[in-house]
């Protein structure tokens, strides 16, 4: 198999960026996310795809509710700040405007853009990441808007490098 030419596939979809956020037992999470997408209709149900190294997938363990923003293309900085930092060692939430959704899932107002979703499964099928699967609980649009992309964040690096595991698969 060529790996250029899977990457150049994954690269031509530049797929829409956004942050998700979760809570258990009191402690916050959120990480940037690329791989994520609808997966029914009806009911509505929605997955996103958790990088075993981010603590976002830790936390995500013992979470019943996740929240899922949709950035915009003037959420650059927000991108950062998720993408960047390792929720380790800091709180990526000081400093932004945050609601408690269902679940104790924080919802970050700058991000109006956004699905409150309910844990039906996850799939570790042995890669870099764990698919959760869920039931939209709400949503809530600001209106039509240009999502952020893949290609816009290009040059973040990382908070953790996706062969990174705290956990021992």
């Amino acid at each position: 198999m060529s790996d250029q030419a899977f990457e150049d596939l994954m690269a031509s979809l530049d797929t829409a960026m956004i942050v998700v956020t979760t809570a258990a037992e009191d402690e916050r999470a959120g990480c940037l996310v690329g791989f994520h997408a609808q997966s029914s209709i009806s009911g509505q149900h929605y997955s996103v795809w958790l990088s075993k190294a981010n603590h976002t997938y830790r936390v995500s363990l013992r979470a019943t509710h996740f929240a899922v923003h949709f950035l915009t293309s003037s959420d650059l900085a927000l991108a950062e700040r998720f993408g960047t930092r390792s929720g380790e060692d800091t709180d990526k939430f000081e400093g932004l405007q945050t609601v408690t959704g269902d679940g104790g899932v924080p919802l970050i107002r700058e991000l109006p853009n956004r699905m409150v979703l309910e844990r039906i499964a996850t799939l570790d099928d042995g890669g870099d990441h764990v698919c959760v699967t869920t039931r939209v609980v709400s949503s809530h649009s600001g209106g039509a808007f240009s999502p952020l992309r893949l290609s816009d964040c290009s040059h973040l690096d990382a908070g953790h490098a996706s062969e990174e595991r705290a956990i021992t698969p």
